[in-house]
């Protein structure tokens, strides 16, 4: 495997390379040797970007719009990233990663990196990786990144955690659209967007959603998701979605919750790699004969788990002074 100048690779990255930026992401999906090297270098070049998730169950819409808000945002000479999540195959391992082939008017666009990523089994809609390839984008430059999860249900909240500003999208025809509020979604959701708005039940989709809305909790304060419709395949729509989003940016803004949702980001981000790092040892001690004694002692009632768990804590944290 050829030697990898990380140095070399940031800077080229930061001039706006494609070939860099592509490279950097594929070191952090493969969780290379260089992994913190490279976090390293990108942690203090990154910051400056607005990261906008987009969530919503299969057949919205939710590459079609993505693409369309690319458009709008290049009209305004931002340079935007793309992160698309594809399931992988839990037979093959494999997936599809058919995002780019949707968004093809922008693939001569310098100033718009799309990369697909496989979920490789993670859950909560996006890929492990997702973190560290936001700060890839983030630091190569790019004024705008969108986060579209692999779309396979109610539970894709995780993107909230990532984002600044979330739009989950609903359409007409799909089934009752309350099933867009169930299981975390519609607190995550900061701006609703209900597509393919020409189709019948439309209207009634978002009586059901300002309905939703109106039974939740929002202080005088608050932000209060605006409903918008939209048809993406025509670009109707499109410039409310994206004046809805920087009046949220704006409100998040002024009010410090940015700064907030971004402290939240990056304790996560320490805590998961944190326990990672003590799974990872916690797996060396497989066959080590002090889990095999504690397992034996809660088998025989001499230990309880939790017990068990603190001396096994203990053991791990004094074996890595």
């Amino acid at each position: 495997m050829r030697e990898v100048d990380v140095t070399d690779l940031v800077g080229r990255a930061v001039d706006g390379s494609p070939r860099a930026v592509a490279r950097l992401i594929s070191l952090v999906e493969n969780a290379s040797p260089r992994l913190r090297e490279v976090t390293a270098a990108l942690t203090p070049l990154a910051g400056a970007a607005r990261i906008i998730g987009l969530t919503g169950s299969p057949g919205v819409g939710k590459s079609t719009s993505t693409s369309a808000l690319v458009t709008a945002f290049r009209a305004q000479g931002k340079r935007v990233g793309v992160l698309a999540v594809d399931p992988s195959s839990p037979f093959s391992g494999g997936a599809l990663l058919g995002d780019r082939v949707r968004m093809q008017d922008h693939a001569t666009d310098r100033d718009v990196f799309i990369r697909s990523m496989a979920s490789r089994g993670h859950l909560g809609g996006l890929a492990w990786a997702t973190p560290q390839a936001i700060r890839v984008l983030d630091a190569a430059g790019c004024d705008v990144i969108f986060v579209e999860t692999v779309g396979v249900g109610q539970a894709e909240v995780a993107v909230a955690a990532l984002a600044d500003s979330t739009i989950v999208l609903v359409a007409p025809g799909m089934g009752d659209s309350i099933q867009a509020a169930k299981a975390g979604i519609l607190e995550i959701a900061d701006i609703f967007v209900v597509n393919k708005a020409d189709r019948d039940g439309a209207q009634q989709a978002i009586r059901d959603l300002r309905n939703m809305v109106a039974l939740a909790d929002h202080g005088p304060d608050a932000w209060k998701p605006p409903i918008v419709p939209t048809v993406a395949s025509r670009d109707e729509g499109i410039g409310d979605v994206v004046e809805a989003i920087d009046k949220h940016y704006a409100w998040l803004s002024a009010g410090g919750t940015l700064l907030r949702r971004r402290l939240a980001r990056a304790r996560d981000e320490i805590e998961a790699i944190a326990v990672t790092a003590l799974r990872e040892r916690m797996g060396d001690l497989h066959g080590d004969r002090r889990l095999d004694a504690l397992a034996e002692g809660v088998v025989s009632g001499e230990h309880d788990p939790y017990t068990a768990a603190d001396e096994l804590i203990a053991a791990v944290t004094k074996d890595a002074r």
